[in-house]
């Protein structure tokens, strides 16, 4: 169980680095549309994340600064964290996303890297193939070759620790552009591998398996 939660979403990409609110309780961010009224009313209601958000602050790179917003979490943080720790009983904070730049998450990753030697739990949320528009909506139970291909590359870079493959995903991943027309749900990935104390040992999957044809596969590093 860890003291406290550091989470970045692919759908906060925000230059200079800024955090969420560090207020117990803050609302949450909707950003999506179309569903049901019911996701609009709920609520992960954290406790107060100020000692969490004083220990980022003292670990970003100097000079760059970090802007302290008040804004709650969105969804990309709040709907894995309701199924990970439903109790919302440990203090989480919404980091940016600065840049899409997989050396600039790896090194961002490392910086904070010293979070983890005192228990927080740092987590990039994305997704490992992300090819909506290119879902078939008519057999959702069917995966295409661009997703399952993407995601087979995936598993054997990571395996072996290969940070410059995987930085070349636009190139020279199989089933690139559909399984990523746009990248900000893929490059969550490295600012968690920059964070991680040892890659030779090899990621481990938690989560496998396919939704709508995409690929969600889940890795913790050592």
């Amino acid at each position: 169980r860890p003291r406290a939660i550091l989470i970045a979403s692919a759908h906060w990409e925000s230059a200079p680095l800024a955090l969420s609110s560090s207020s117990a309780g803050t609302p949450l961010v909707y950003d999506f549309a179309g569903f049901d009224p019911v996701y609009y009313r709920m609520r992960y209601p954290t406790p107060d994340a100020s000692e969490l958000a004083g220990l980022v602050s003292g670990l970003v790179p100097d000079g760059s600064g970090l802007a302290r917003t008040n804004l709650g979490l969105d969804h990309g943080a709040w709907v894995p964290l309701m199924a990970m720790y439903p109790e919302a009983d440990i203090p989480v904070l919404q980091l940016s996303l600065p840049t899409n730049d997989p050396a600039g998450l790896v090194g961002l990753g490392e910086r904070l890297r010293p979070l983890r030697e005192q228990g927080v739990l740092v987590i990039g949320s994305g997704f490992m193939t992300h090819g909506l528009p290119f879902v078939d909506w008519a057999n959702p139970t069917s995966v295409p070759a661009w997703s399952r291909d993407f995601d087979a590359w995936a598993v054997d870079a990571l395996g072996r620790g290969d940070l410059d493959e995987l930085a070349a995903f636009r190139t020279r991943a199989p089933g690139m552009p559909y399984a990523h027309p746009t990248v900000e749900h893929f490059i969550p990935l490295f600012l968690a591998l920059g964070s991680a104390t040892d890659l030779s040992v090899g990621p481990r999957t938690t989560i496998d398996g396919w939704m709508l044809g995409l690929s969600r596969r889940s890795f913790q590093v050592a």
